[in-house]
């Protein structure tokens, strides 16, 4: 399961420990994460409410931008890669937020996505994906001959049987 996001919190809610110039604020509730909150050198004689209200301000920030972004994701036109490879950590990476692939394999060897020219293993498509670590996705599937169609979705329960 994946932690929550942290929260603006009170002292109440937050243990800091401070590690060099990080403060490391837990949430006494496991499912919220840990926070490395690095300050810098100023970190060292500031009071626990102190490093709590700045924490508190980024949150604070980081609202209100979500409030006010509108995300438009990129695509790749058809012909042009939509994935490279960055050898520094020896993975793809996606060029846009959109991809379009096909799904192959069997019982034996496994699925592959092939993207591009590429037929990744799934191990290879997860380094891929983590490239996103923290963003949603919606997976649609298509027919391979409709991938360069804006697919129709309609929202329901699927139909039994």
């Amino acid at each position: 399961m994946r932690n929550k996001k942290p929260h603006r919190a009170t002292l109440s809610e937050v243990t800091i420990t401070r590690d060099g110039d990080t403060a490391i604020i837990k949430y006494r509730d496991p499912d919220i994460a840990t926070t490395h909150f690095n300050m810098g050198g100023e970190i060292a004689g500031m009071p626990d409410r102190e490093i709590l209200a700045h924490f508190n301000s980024m949150i604070d920030a980081r609202e209100m931008l979500a409030a006010t972004y509108k995300h438009v994701a990129t695509e790749v036109p058809p012909g042009r890669p939509q994935i490279k490879y960055y050898a520094d950590a020896e993975q793809w990476t996606p060029r846009g937020d959109v991809l379009r692939c096909v799904v192959a394999g069997n019982l034996e060897d496994g699925a592959f996505v092939h993207i591009d020219d590429k037929g990744l293993p799934l191990s290879e498509f997860g380094k891929l994906l983590s490239t996103f670590s923290g963003w949603g996705m919606r997976i649609i599937f298509v027919p391979e001959d409709e991938l360069e169609k804006e697919p129709v979705i309609k929202i329901r329960d699927p139909k039994k049987g």
